[in-house]
């Protein structure tokens, strides 16, 4: 999708595309759920903002924003879908501080618009196990944080970092990843059983931390032994290739992650190799897919009570 494009820069044709994805058969109430058209009317006039809905059912008002990340936000809608656009087609991710040039807002309110549609691109919480019988998923770990050796409390050691584990299904794409602190055996353990599905033939390195697994099927790769790919053709290149990805941008664009955030950054990773290119999904339509994701989910300054 070019840039050149209207709902980038009108906020009229912006509201109009977020409309069509979030309500593709029309809207629908976020306060009640109520999806009756006859019964839900958009209000027009010089007395009200553009965009807005009455439910006649509940008597509430609603915009397209309403119930989605970018809820009470001030800044315009074609900014909004700007960033979206942004961040899902940079593959090793867009830093605040350019997101605030491009966009024309303060730096500050880049950062925030950042991590909300960060808060879009995570997955929701899964329902099923990934795989199957007949599949395959990946899994392997890596460290991440307390790299530099000029930082005052810099220490040497996986145990003074942050450890990531993820897991890919090569035939869907689907991939997760969680931060663990401590990565042990246990934690790994605790984290395949509830995203992997039992009957899946799991596909690991030689780490000692995946042999509790208990899996009726588990194929190993043996890469101290300069192997890639082992003899019944199974390897973990796509869940390595997520995590050079991964790196190349925490330290190429981000430079910095505090730990606190580091689950945010991940689910955006995550979320771009979950809807790649490799598996036929272009930069705008992820962009819409993340959009379409922004229901339900809210992120704000102070806690919502």
């Amino acid at each position: 999708m070019k840039l050149t494009n209207k709902i980038f820069h009108d906020e009229n044709a912006a509201r109009v595309h977020m409309e069509r994805l979030r309500w593709p058969d029309g809207p629908i109430c976020p306060h009640c759920g109520n999806s009756d058209q006859e019964a839900i009317k958009r209000l027009k006039g010089k007395s009200h903002r553009p965009g807005l809905f009455q439910c006649n059912s509940c008597r509430e008002h609603f915009t397209v924003t309403v119930g989605t990340v970018m809820e009470r936000s001030h800044i315009p809608l074609h900014k909004w879908v700007l960033a979206f656009h942004l961040m899902n087609s940079s593959k090793k991710g867009i830093s605040a501080h350019q997101m605030h040039r491009m966009l024309g807002v303060t730096y500050k309110s880049a950062w925030f618009m950042c991590h909300r549609v960060r808060e879009a691109m995570s997955a929701p919480t899964p329902k099923t196990g990934m795989g199957g019988v007949g599949h395959q998923v990946q899994a392997d770990e890596t460290y991440y944080g307390n790299t530099s050796k000029r930082a005052k409390h810099y220490k040497k050691g996986h145990s003074q970092k942050s450890g990531v584990v993820a897991l890919v299904n090569p035939g869907t794409g689907e991939t997760r990843a969680f931060v663990v602190k401590p990565a042990t055996s246990e934690t790994i353990k605790r984290i395949l059983w509830t995203n992997v599905h039992r009957g899946t033939t799991l596909v690991t390195d030689e780490s000692p931390l995946y042999l509790a697994t208990e899996y009726q099927r588990h194929e190993k790769v043996r890469h101290a032994s300069a192997q890639y790919v082992n003899r019944d053709g199974y390897t973990t290149n796509n869940v390595e290739n997520i995590f050079g990805v991964f790196k190349k941008g925490m330290i190429g664009t981000y430079h910095f992650c505090g730990e606190q955030h580091l689950q945010r950054y991940l689910n955006e990773f995550a979320f771009r190799y979950s809807n790649r290119s490799g598996i036929g999904i272009d930069d705008g339509e992820r962009a819409a897919i993340a959009i379409r994701n922004a229901s339900g989910k809210r992120l704000t300054y102070r806690q919502v009570n």
